[in-house]
């Protein structure tokens, strides 16, 4: 049940100074998107800010994101949450409102053992027909699912289609590789191994990169994928600093900061996020320079 391949985007979520949604902004995101060549739209994930949407708000993000899109490209909703019965409704809901694929968070703060994170996804796939994404996240949950929890999955589950891997541990997604055997894709979760991972087999990446970069951010994977090693090494080298000064701070901080640099009017995060600090915006602005998605 593959979903895509190349660079999806973990899309940002654009708000207006009072902090609703900024519908406007999020359809000029989109378009720019499509335009630069990206494969499919991650919506309201982490980038997103989902844990400070409330469920209509979130739904309705959503729902505008696959009229806007018309089937051009896929609309993967984040649907994921530490409480199993809540992730199970907006999967639901997201299947009805037309989305393509679905990304699941492992659970966080309660710290599920590997049984209850298998039962966990389970539980969320059998409610729906739409290929599901495991979202490995340690740093931001604090909750490791290992290789051999995904392959059991994948082997029980069939639309358990995908994995986004962002531990940062080449040896696991190596053995992910291994234990499943291309039954799932996998994605790289991180901006800064997005070729490291694609050659263990990865067909692609969910990117923060990709917001402000879009079309290098595509070509980079499809290089990989189609055998340009050299050239897909010296994209992910050369945007290495500009990944350095997207995770500055927390993300999405950074990116939202780079976003309105270009001019698209996403807003502020929402608290507990802040704005990005003065010092940080003036090397982020570099970086933007020098990569070329900025002019000087």
């Amino acid at each position: 049940m593959s979903i895509f391949k190349g660079s999806g985007v973990a899309l940002v979520t654009p708000m207006k100074e009072n902090g609703d949604i900024n519908y406007d902004s999020l359809e000029k995101l989109i378009e720019a998107q499509i335009a630069g060549g990206t494969d499919a739209l991650i919506v309201c994930g982490t980038s997103g800010e989902a844990p400070t949407l409330d469920d209509p708000e979130h739904l309705e993000a959503i729902r505008f994101a696959v009229e806007v899109t018309k089937k051009r490209i896929p609309v993967i909703a984040g649907t994921g949450s530490n409480n199993t019965a809540h992730a199970v409704m907006m999967s639901e809901e997201s299947e009805k409102l037309g989305a393509d694929g679905l990304l699941l968070v492992t659970p966080y703060y309660n710290k599920a053992t590997q049984d209850g994170l298998y039962a966990h996804y389970r539980k969320i796939a059998s409610a729906t027909k739409l290929p599901c994404i495991i979202y490995n996240v340690p740093s931001r949950t604090g909750t490791n699912i290992l290789p051999e929890t995904v392959a059991k999955l994948a082997a029980d589950q069939p639309n358990i289609a995908a994995v986004k891997e962002a531990s940062g541990l080449i040896s696991q997604v190596a053995r992910l590789a291994r234990l499943t055997e291309g039954k799932i894709d996998i994605y790289s979760g991180n901006d800064d191994q997005i070729i490291p991972i694609c050659s263990l087999g990865g067909v692609g990446v969910i990117s923060v990169l990709a917001n402000v970069a879009p079309r290098e951010t595509h070509d980079m994977v499809m290089h990989c994928l189609e055998g340009r090693y050299d050239i897909a090494r010296a994209l992910q080298l050369r945007a290495l600093p500009l990944v350095e000064q997207l995770f500055i701070e927390v993300n999405p901080i950074p990116v939202k900061a780079a976003l309105n640099m270009q001019g698209f009017n996403v807003g502020s995060p929402r608290l507990p996020l802040t704005e990005l600090t003065a010092a940080h915006k003036e090397s982020l602005r570099q970086a933007m320079i020098d990569f070329g998605c900025l002019e000087p």
